[in-house]
């Protein structure tokens, strides 16, 4: 209803702006010059008459002026009685048409780029609904119930599972052993059990109590989040904030705390954290990648000028170290980058150029085993997107994987 009321106002404003146009532009072409030569050859009759009173003038040359103007005033009102019918016929069509095209421009483009049915919204009614927004988030609990099941990045040969169920049932034995918890923890988030993990982390955190690290809080906070399916809720972000008092430079709490501001509809805060951890970090951070595919989103949300730079490369002293590795330490070098890249996007993903490279890296390696899982997954990922299938089918085909 409001989007009509909107929609009539804007095209009655139309119309009418459109009339008052057309309208001045007929009355100025109908008697503009003509109506103001009229006054002035009636001023000047006046005039002669005054001169005459006065003995300015003789009669004789007060006659012969006033025939001399009133033949132009003749001549000038028969102009004016013929001025609107050829304004009308010659001149008002093309600028009606130009104003109604004007209109129609103007129409279409608002509906194109601007937001229709859209209230006004200050900036005052923004921040409650941010502050609103964060007071009613779920629980951790909530947020676990309603997160969707994902499937497990990893696929365990049987070996593996048997190690875990050990590791499982020596937890059950022994709750308190730190070791076993840690341990626990780790291979859960792994396997893409979260809530196990989170689980065992948390306890893991009770027993160190003040002992525990800013990154011992903010890797808990992660693993809540997974578990909550990305979402920051209060008791993660309980830990981020107990993870920045202990470090505020810690880089995982400061990217985990933007994503909290982002979520709620507070981008400036996002921005404030993600640009200077981005210039902060190295190229291979595991957090580069989703700031760098959100950050130019969050400054256009926020209003902010910002242009999003170019990814980095290795450093000339990166390259100088590599330069100087054996051919066996640099290929050792290259599967540990390679396995931490693999390691990042099928926990935490990445965009689409991230598993090209990683999919093309293991057939470099010879891993094709791990290239056919990593391009399945991959085409799981983007599946909805025939351009990154497109790349990712590419990619597949340098490293010898056949889809």
């Amino acid at each position: 209803m409001q989007d009509w009321i909107f929609w009539a106002a804007l095209v009655a404003l139309t119309i009418g702006v459109g009339a008052i146009l057309l309208q001045a532009y007929r009355r100025g072409d109908a008697s503009s010059d003509n109506d103001a030569a009229l006054k002035v050859y009636r001023d000047q009759l006046t005039e002669v008459d005054r001169d005459l009173a006065r003995a300015v003038i003789s009669p004789p040359e007060a006659e012969r002026l006033r025939t001399e103007v009133s033949r132009r005033l003749l001549d000038a009102d028969r102009a004016r009685k013929s001025a609107p019918a050829a304004g009308r016929s010659g001149k008002l069509w093309p600028t009606a048409l130009a104003l109604i095209l004007a209109a129609v421009a103007a129409l279409y483009t608002y509906d194109r780029i601007g937001a229709p049915g859209y209230g006004d919204l200050p900036l005052t009614d923004r921040l409650a609904i941010a502050d609103q927004v964060y007071r009613d988030r779920p629980s951790q609990a909530a947020a676990e119930a309603a997160a969707p099941v994902q499937p497990s990045p990893v696929q365990p040969d049987p070996e593996f599972t048997a190690l875990m169920e050990k590791l499982r049932a020596a937890v059950i034995a022994r709750p308190d052993d730190a070791q076993g918890l840690a341990l626990l923890a780790k291979n859960e988030a792994q396997l893409g059990n979260y809530i196990a993990a989170r689980t065992a982390q948390q306890h893991l955190l009770d027993l160190m109590g003040d002992n525990a690290s800013a990154n011992d809080h903010a890797g808990l906070a992660q693993t809540m989040i997974f578990a909550a399916g990305g979402l920051v809720t209060p008791e993660a972000e309980k830990h981020l904030i107990r993870a920045l008092e202990l470090d505020p430079t810690n880089p995982l709490a400061r990217y985990f705390s933007g994503l909290m501001f982002a979520e709620i509809g507070r981008p400036d805060r996002a921005f404030a954290l993600w640009e200077p951890l981005l210039r902060e970090s190295p190229p291979d951070a595991p957090w580069i990648a989703p700031i760098r595919g959100m950050l130019q989103d969050t400054a256009d949300a926020a209003g902010i000028k910002y242009q999003l730079p170019a990814a980095k490369g290795p450093s000339a002293e990166d390259v100088a170290n590599a330069g100087e590795l054996s051919a066996a330490d640099r290929q050792d070098m290259i599967k540990g980058m390679v396995n931490q890249l693999e390691t990042r996007l099928t926990t935490e993903g990445g965009p689409v150029e991230e598993w090209a490279k990683l999919i093309t890296s293991l057939g470099v390696i010879n891993e094709k085993t791990r290239a056919k899982a990593a391009y399945d997954k991959a085409l799981a990922v983007f599946q909805a997107d025939d351009a990154a299938l497109g790349q990712i089918e590419a990619a597949a085909s340098t490293a010898g994987v056949t889809p």
